[in-house]
């Protein structure tokens, strides 16, 4: 696949893969309600084909995968364009605008003959916030719970994805996302050291551009032939302290794995590690001795 659109590209998650796919030599389609900021400059400096179009509206969703003018013949989707957080927007907005512009994208995707759909699911599936203690950590995509509008909006995506990949046969992945950090975020990471009440939300997870560029390069290229989804974290918390120190501290009693060793994440990867190949190698304390 070559030319690929994703919608949503002006955005945290959306401007590292859209620069990360230029980077591998895709072709790529910018699909969003606006323009990356006028500050933020792709890699290679050429500008990126960009595309204004209301999701929620099937007839724009439909027309704009089509590609027209920008892109003709597009073969696969990134679909990360959603109100990206609980706290975004009234829930009853956040749950129509996520459903429904997935379906959309989904749906149009479908008709237009696309290759393969890969779209940002949420580690708010899991749980998230974690104000009632986890079933057991490293949480895996078992745990199911979706507590907010935000996370019953990516659980109904992810039935659509699953209906939709079965009807239609085209290949269609979710990726969980845990919080994305881009370099600029780290400095509020000293923060957070002295009280790990304060990131307990999410089991101190997150993960990096550079991770979600990766894992969205892997899941366009991995053989999945029907509907899979995958958690998407670093490979280590956003805390000094141990994990199982801070489990015990936070969250005591929560059956937690044997295998948890140092600062190992607690948003269990290993499916994706596995199945697409996923190696995230950055950790934000590379960036202590410079890296």
């Amino acid at each position: 696949m070559t030319k690929i659109a994703v919608t949503g590209g002006s955005g945290k998650a959306g401007r590292a893969v859209v620069s990360d796919l230029k980077s591998q030599g895709h072709e790529v389609l910018n699909i969003d309600l606006h323009p990356s900021p006028e500050s933020y400059h792709y890699p290679d400096g050429a500008p990126v084909p960009f595309l204004r179009a209301d999701l929620t509206d099937y007839g724009e969703a439909l027309e704009a995968l089509a590609g027209g003018e920008s892109l003709p013949g597009i073969e696969a989707v990134v679909h990360l364009a959603a109100i990206p957080a609980p706290h975004m927007a009234a829930p009853e907005r956040i749950f129509h605008v996520n459903t429904v512009s997935t379906y959309n994208v989904f749906s149009a995707a479908w008709r237009l003959g696309l290759e393969r759909v890969v779209w940002a699911s949420s580690e708010t599936t899991l749980g998230l916030p974690f104000d009632t203690p986890p079933d057991y950590a490293p949480v895996d995509e078992q745990h199911m719970r979706p507590e907010t509008s935000y996370a019953l909006s990516k659980d109904v995506g992810e039935e659509m994805a699953r209906q939709f990949s079965r009807r239609s046969g085209m290949p269609i992945i979710g990726l969980r996302f845990s919080n994305v950090m881009i370099r600029e975020d780290y400095a509020r990471f000293e923060s957070w050291q002295d009280d790990p009440h304060v990131r307990k939300w999410n089991l101190w997870a997150y993960v990096d551009e550079s991770h979600v560029a990766e894992s969205v390069r892997r899941a366009l290229a991995a053989d999945i032939p029907g509907y899979d989804s995958f958690v998407i974290a670093a490979a280590d918390t956003v805390m000094r302290r141990p994990s199982r120190e801070l489990m015990a501290e936070v969250f005591p009693g929560v059956p937690l794995a044997d295998s948890v060793n140092g600062n190992d994440t607690l948003l269990d990867i290993s499916h994706a590690r596995e199945v697409l190949g996923y190696d995230p190698q950055f950790s934000w304390r590379d960036l202590d001795s410079g890296g």
